[in-house]
């Protein structure tokens, strides 16, 4: 006989992916919005139809503060919460919210590294593949990573041509990843478990 796990895996893992997707759609919205890129960038303007249905509602009643877009945040919160909620009911532990709501916080922080991550690594890929030539996504790709690969190119110069900021900010990120969300993972789960 199977385990019980046979159709909860799976089913557990089209709800983090199916959500996981639009929360990083979310996510690269506000993160557009917050370094100010090109709005009229093809990507921007997916990203934009994609959430505006979910997040014309929350903006009527969730104001913006000092030009950060707090119903974006709340709107990764809730969908990373009720994400969690579902994963818990299908494998079995009963729906915790209060706790679903305390685990998405370091679940969306780990998504935003995990993120920058991606984009740092796709941006450093595509100028040794393709470097100098213009495409939406490699426009889109250096708004966003120049906000965190600026303080370290002014630390470290070139080197013969070659910039290795990217790898020390890739480093950086890693060991923001491993010293910051066990501790938070640890504190979430020893309140509610």
């Amino acid at each position: 006989m199977m385990g019980s796990n046979y159709l909860t895996d799976p089913l557990a893992f089209l709800i983090q992916i199916i959500f996981d997707l639009y929360i990083m759609v979310v996510m690269l919205r506000f993160i557009l919005q917050l370094v100010h890129a090109d709005f009229y960038n093809p990507i921007s303007q997916f990203a934009v139809k994609v959430t505006t249905p979910a997040l014309r509602p929350l903006r009527r009643i969730i104001p913006g503060i000092s030009g950060i877009d707090v119903a974006s945040i709340v709107l990764m919160l809730l969908l990373k919460s009720i994400e969690l909620t579902l994963i818990m009911l299908v494998s079995g532990k009963g729906a915790h919210p209060l706790a679903a709501l305390a685990f998405a916080i370091p679940d969306l922080l780990e998504l935003a590294i995990n993120f920058f991550l991606f984009a740092i690594l796709i941006q450093v890929i595509l100028s040794w593949v393709n470097p100098g030539n213009y495409n939406p996504a490699t426009a889109l790709l250096h708004s966003i990573t120049q906000p965190i690969l600026r303080p370290a190119q002014r630390l470290i110069p070139p080197i013969s041509g070659l910039d290795l900021s990217p790898m020390v900010v890739l480093v950086g990120l890693q060991l923001l990843k491993m010293l910051l969300l066990p501790p938070m993972q640890l504190l979430v789960t020893n309140l509610f478990l």
